[in-house]
């Protein structure tokens, strides 16, 4: 299973650029080149904190009247977690470039519940030029309450992916799944145990 170690905050303001990326997301269902895609992350007593960075020269952000409409149609990265591969239950984190969020707890297989809200998330985004940016963190408390960080543990389930969408020449839009660990599925799907890895938390 891939793990990435996620290293102790030892400065205020985040430094960022002392964190070793995560890069190896992929298109795993589709010969196509993969666009630059970082993932970093780092944690302190109090905090996870999580930064992607994303090069896409065609973004995809439609207008809605929700965030689940604008999210659900648009290029965004995103952050399951679980609190065991039973995914009986796991919680998702959509993220767009304009820092909509859709946040939703669901069970195996694709059982979302659509109420659910992610206590303590803050979220900031960022577009510029042809990059962009999603930056949040999440209270080490609430990753406990919800038994993704078990008691006396330092790691946790975790899957990190992007959805890459693009225009087509007639307009229509097409939609391009790249997950950090390759599933081995048929069809593009990260709602199955086999798309997550392990987060550690080290010093």
């Amino acid at each position: 299973m891939k793990r990435y170690p996620v290293r102790h905050a030892s400065s205020s303001p985040l430094d960022w650029s002392s964190v070793e990326p995560l890069t190896d997301f992929t298109f795993p269902w589709e010969e196509r080149h993969t666009p630059f895609t970082e993932f970093r992350a780092l944690w302190n007593e109090t905090h996870l904190h999580f930064r992607f960075d994303c090069i896409d020269d065609d973004l995809v952000l439609p207008e809605g009247p929700t965030a689940k409409d604008r999210v659900l149609g648009s290029d965004r990265v995103e952050i399951f977690l679980a609190p065991d591969l039973s995914l009986k239950p796991y919680y998702c984190l959509e993220m767009s470039p304009r820092g909509d969020v859709l946040a939703y707890e669901a069970n195996f297989y694709r059982e979302m519940n659509w109420d659910w809200q992610c206590e303590g998330l803050q979220l900031t985004a960022n577009i510029e030029g042809n990059r962009y940016t999603v930056t949040g963190s999440l209270p080490l408390d609430t990753l406990r309450a919800l038994k993704v960080l078990k008691p006396g543990s330092s790691e946790f389930f975790a899957g990190l992916y992007r959805a890459e969408f693009h225009h087509r020449p007639d307009g229509t839009v097409h939609s391009g799944w790249m997950p950090w660990v390759d599933p081995q599925t048929e069809r593009p799907d990260f709602h199955v145990p086999a798309s997550f890895g392990v987060l550690e938390l080290v010093r």
